[in-house]
């Protein structure tokens, strides 16, 4: 018999998210469980919402009873003062994935990063990460940035359209890597703007893409292809589709490869312990995550 205590509505705030696969990721998960479980997708195109205005949706979300919520782009920076907690790393990091609703307060988790260390170990282990360039410089891409120094880069370029925008994630990490007694930890991150990649791509080991180029329905490539070479490993965080066009054209060349699979798994996982006090099997998600993949339509 389920109870009123493993009932939980859940939700997930963002732009164009009607192909995500996080209500079956998490649904099925909670039957496994014994739980019930419904996860709503509140996308703000559809109801007219700007991403500066995503408090709006969140205050609701907590006066109807929701669990909590899952928050992505492009609005995990601009839900920050919206609420009333935020976690040590989503402080940290500038940025929320998950809000936990909990005697009447609305608290801030960001669990993208170790999602993005966990898919990373799970599918590029053993990958050199001496230097390594980072596209995209909003709530995705801190998140990612602090998950690379946490795997040990050396140095890391945040790359972003908008050189301010890159400036202040660079700052914010050589702030907070600072005090940890790395060699030389105020230099381990530099920023620059796209148009330099072809400077700063033939040194570096490893590319990650987080930003939405590439994802349904922003097709594309984050950067031209002539600039990739088979020595580069290639990331990306997208997940639908999970074999972008940068993915295709890096493993085409030669390119070890990680998809977005691994980052949307794992902090989904981690999301679903904070809204149900359960600890899921994250390999068993993953799994589901693989049977999801390779049946549902893209887009």
């Amino acid at each position: 018999m389920i109870n009123s205590a493993s009932r939980f509505l859940v939700g997930l705030v963002g732009s164009g998210v009607g192909s995500s696969l996080s209500p079956p990721l998490h649904e099925r998960e909670a039957d496994e469980l014994g739980l019930r479980y419904f996860y709503q997708l509140l996308d703000i195109d559809g109801l007219g919402v700007a991403a500066d205005d995503v408090g709006g949706l969140v205050a609701a979300a907590k006066r109807m009873g929701f669990a909590g919520l899952n928050i992505t782009h492009p609005c995990k920076q601009t839900v920050l003062g919206s609420l009333d907690e935020l976690s040590p790393d989503a402080a940290a990091l500038g940025a929320v994935n998950t809000v936990v609703f909990a005697e009447g307060r609305s608290i801030g988790h960001n669990s993208d990063w170790s999602g993005f260390a966990a898919g990373f170990a799970r599918g590029l282990p053993g990958a050199a990460v001496g230097e390594v360039v980072l596209l995209g410089a909003g709530g995705a891409g801190a998140a990612v940035a602090h998950a690379m120094l946490m795997l040990g880069a050396r140095r890391l370029t945040v790359v972003d359209i908008d050189r301010d925008r890159a400036d202040r994630l660079a700052a914010a990490l050589r702030r907070r890597w600072r005090p940890t007694g790395r060699d030389d930890a105020g230099a381990a991150v530099a920023a620059d703007v796209v148009e330099n990649l072809a400077d700063r791509l033939p040194a570096a080991d490893g590319l990650i893409n987080a930003t939405p180029v590439g994802m349904t329905p922003h097709f594309g490539m984050p950067l031209p292809a002539q600039l990739l070479r088979p020595e580069l490993w290639v990331a990306d965080i997208v997940y639908r589709p999970l074999e972008t066009e940068l993915l295709r054209c890096a493993r085409e060349l030669g390119c070890a490869t990680l998809s977005g699979g691994g980052m949307v798994v794992y902090q989904a996982a981690e999301g679903f312990r904070l809204f149900t006090g359960r600890s899921p099997d994250a390999e068993r998600m993953y799994r589901h995550f693989e049977s999801l993949s390779t049946t549902a339509p893209v887009g």
